[in-house]
């Protein structure tokens, strides 16, 4: 048995397990980055077809395609698979691979617990996948699953969803303690924590947000099962219990969620900004600071997402006060990346129109949320397709234009390829195009009244509808393009130079224009003649 499972030093398993077995047994951190990586993006087009059966149905107004029960499980199960299944295990799978690589580690601290708390994620979203073939169907209640409808009114399957829901918890929990003793303990000597590269920092911020709130998400998840099955009622008003109370627990998680989902996009672009810009990033010290205010900050704003249930007016004030505060440190970042590129010898590779698409979209996600912040105006935009407009422009141009854009950025890294240039470009303006025709629209919708999470709309929202699904199923098919990109890119293709985004080595071949004047890897040497060209 010795011989399968010998672990060399860096994770290859030896003797009669190669093959299958590397991959089952493996505690390299690169291997892991990679499994973390294919699983996410299986769960990409996993949660992305469920987003095609919503946005056929959603085509024309009536009713056509799909049943009513059945629209609502994919509403919910879209929303569960892309949050906790593509961008979270997309995100640790970065962190798996550039961590080590970053602060000059040998691997993750814990290797063995870095193996497992991959293979407990394929067990929970098969448990969840299972749950839409057994009777009455899978979840079908809203991917924030509130109670009484999960818990009173909620089909059979709700038991094994909550159990998925745990696996996944204790999945991201024990990755978190692994990026935190990693990036404390195994930094390479002299590298303090205000030198570290800002996706180590955002990944260490994310980590402490992770632990803070995934036992809560546990906590509420077991509050369901006990109501279900043991006779309690915490959230049952007949036996004292407030439904409320669920969406207070729940929002306590869920707000920090969206943060983990994005703050490690924030540390990425952080990364490839500078490099297409040819110019240090602009004010690492105030982002480190910036994103340890937003990660404060998002602890204390939960309940602007119960704006409408009755809170105290007061409480009212508080929260919207407090999220408008978010605004604050998030301008400071949006400042900086701008501040970087400004007068740089820009360069607009696949990464850095991912990077630039990111920091755009990205705000205008920011500013519709500042709409929403505010409680009063609230009642008119709260359970409209003005929400849903909203949290897709900060997910979709954020989280996932961030994890591309890392993609096409390390994959030279990685492979030691290049990938193709003209494809890849062509998929981010598929994607961009497809992105903005798909949720641009919903403002409108959503302003006008349409509700969410209804598979029948009034006809005066018939073309609205109509683009925003066109548009969904452009953004939905491009994501194969990128899948054929990265296979092409493993397989071969260009040598990628040592450092393949250096001005002076790695662009000249995908560029028409000259190298860049000047590469900021030596101090800059003042010189009238070039700067005059």
């Amino acid at each position: 048995m010795s011989a399968v499972i010998d672990s060399h030093p860096h994770g290859h398993v030896h003797g009669p397990a190669k093959g299958l077995m590397r991959w089952v047994l493996t505690t390299n951190h690169k291997d892991i980055g990679t499994l973390y990586l294919v699983f996410s993006f299986a769960m990409f087009l996993f949660g992305g077809s469920m987003a095609m059966v919503i946005r056929a149905e959603l085509f024309q107004p009536g009713l056509q395609i799909v049943q009513p029960e059945f629209f609502n499980q994919m509403t919910t199960m879209h929303g569960l698979v892309m949050v906790f299944g593509a961008v979270m295990p997309a995100f640790v799978g970065l962190a798996n691979w550039m961590i080590p690589l970053m602060i000059g580690a040998p691997d993750m601290a814990l290797p063995r617990m870095n193996n497992f708390s991959f293979w407990l994620l394929p067990a929970a979203f098969g448990l969840m996948a299972s749950t839409l073939f057994m009777e009455g169907g899978g979840p079908n209640f809203g991917w924030t699953f509130y109670a009484p409808l999960s818990t009173t009114y909620a089909p059979e399957s709700v038991t094994f969803f909550i159990f998925a829901v745990h696996l996944m918890g204790i999945s991201s929990i024990m990755g978190a303690i692994n990026v935190i003793a990693t990036v404390l303990n195994l930094r390479a000597p002299g590298m303090t924590l205000m030198q570290m590269p800002l996706f180590v920092w955002t990944w260490l911020i994310t980590a402490f947000l992770l632990i803070a709130v995934m036992p809560v998400l546990a906590g509420v998840v077991t509050m369901m099962l006990m109501d279900i099955h043991f006779g309690t009622s915490f959230f049952s008003a007949a036996g004292g219990g407030d439904p409320v109370l669920f969406q207070h627990v729940f929002w306590f998680f869920g707000h920090p969620e969206v943060y983990i989902m994005i703050l490690p996009a924030f540390g990425a672009v952080s990364a490839i900004i500078p490099t297409f810009s040819r110019k240090p990033l602009f004010g690492y010290t105030s982002m480190v600071y910036a994103t340890g205010a937003i990660a404060f900050l998002s602890f204390i704003v939960w309940a602007h997402h119960m704006f409408t249930v009755g809170i105290p007016l007061t409480g009212e004030l508080f929260f919207m006060y407090a999220t408008m505060l978010i605004a604050v440190p998030t301008g400071v970042k949006v400042f900086n990346w701008a501040s970087t590129m400004w007068r740089g010898s820009l360069s607009f590779e696949a990464p850095m129109l991912f990077a630039v698409a990111f920091v755009i979209l990205f705000t205008i996600g920011g500013f519709s949320g500042l709409m929403l912040a505010i409680a009063p105006a609230d009642f008119q935009y709260h359970d409209t397709y003005f929400v849903v407009a909203h949290f897709h422009y900060v997910l979709v141009p954020g989280a996932i234009f961030g994890i591309f854009a890392s993609a096409y950025y390390w994959l030279p890294k990685w492979t030691g390829h290049m990938y193709d240039e003209t494809l890849a470009r062509l998929h981010f303006w598929l994607s961009f195009v497809g992105m903005n025709l798909a949720f641009f629209p919903m403002h409108f919708v959503g302003l006008a009244g349409m509700p969410r999470r209804i598979p029948d709309y009034n006809l005066m929202f018939a073309n609205f509808n109509m683009v925003s699904s066109i548009g969904a199923f452009l953004f939905g098919a491009t994501q194969l393009l990128f899948l054929f990109i990265v296979i092409k890119c493993v397989r071969g293709g260009p040598v990628a130079a040592a450092k393949p985004w250096d001005g002076a080595h790695g662009l000249e071949w995908t560029l028409p224009s000259p190298a860049p004047y000047h590469t900021f890897q030596t101090p800059p040497q003042v010189d009238e003649r070039s700067r005059l060209h």
